[in-house]
């Protein structure tokens, strides 16, 4: 086990992209949305990826979401969400597994994983977190919607990602450690949550999950999607992360921008301190 640091460290662990339907995202007037199945003009596809953060603390190892499975086509097979989100632009040492292994961690080595919300492609690896030991955390809304409901999914909540966990929940923004807050940025999920990290020599950092999905989501003005719980709790979300974005001078990390993922520093050879 990598001993622990003296200051705040973030790894981006980018586990590859699915693909879907740009209107998902950002909304497209006059356009419906369409699946691999019938990509029909004129939708367009876009990849869509998707990160963890894996935050060196002098207190403890935290993950932020867990991405998507390796056996995503099969767990998803229910829902019908691979055919409109296909995870098929990953490779193989792009999964979060084989991520952390760059990193020399297993699950054991984790002691708090924060979800932003328990969505198939945020929650895709929670269990062998929780099974390992993990202190797993959520917002105390997104947590009773995401049990609330009979029945194995509704819509991208698949409750064989997180059925029978134990989550401490949290809500309104909460510090987790010193230099560690989750914000409550609910609208695309009811608990939906963000990031932010006060780094040393970064600065300000927000990893905004998918309170905003994509640099043209953020705007101004804020340009919402097809896959939003309460657009009018999104678009007081998206406010919010500016006026504490601004406030702070913070860095802004996307929930699943393909342009921005490639423009970060990305582990095992970059990092944010």
């Amino acid at each position: 086990m990598a001993a622990k640091p003296d200051k705040i460290t973030a790894h981006v662990l980018a586990c590859g992209a699915m693909h879907c339907d740009l209107t998902w995202l950002l909304l497209q007037p006059g356009r419906a949305i369409t699946s691999r199945a019938n990509p029909a003009k004129p939708a367009e596809w876009t990849d869509c990826p998707t990160h963890a953060v894996l935050v060196d603390h002098p207190e403890a190892r935290i993950l932020w979401d867990t991405s998507c499975p390796r056996d995503w086509e099969d767990r998803w097979g229910p829902t019908g969400l691979q055919d409109f989100f296909p995870y098929d632009g990953v490779s193989d040492d792009e999964y979060l597994d084989a991520r952390l292994l760059q990193l020399g961690l297993a699950p054991g080595d984790i002691d708090i994983v924060i979800m932003s919300h328990l969505h198939f492609d945020h929650a895709g690896n929670v269990r062998a977190f929780a099974d390992a030991g993990a202190r797993l955390i959520c917002n105390d809304k997104e947590y009773a919607h995401a049990t609330g409901f009979s029945g194995p999914f509704a819509g991208a909540h698949l409750k064989a990602d997180y059925e029978g966990l134990t989550f401490e929940t949290v809500s309104g923004d909460t510090v987790i450690l010193p230099g560690v807050t989750v914000l409550e940025t609910p609208g695309h999920t009811p608990g939906t949550m963000s990031l932010q990290l006060d780094l040393a020599d970064t600065g300000t950092m927000i990893f905004t999950s998918d309170a905003v999905y994509m640099k043209d989501s953020y705007g101004p003005p804020a340009v919402g999607a097809a896959i939003v719980w309460n657009n009018q709790e999104w678009l007081s979300s998206v406010e919010k992360i500016r006026n504490i974005a601004q406030r702070t001078d913070a860095t802004l990390v996307f929930g699943h921008d393909p342009d921005q993922i490639r423009q970060l520093r990305i582990a095992p050879d970059g990092a944010y301190s």
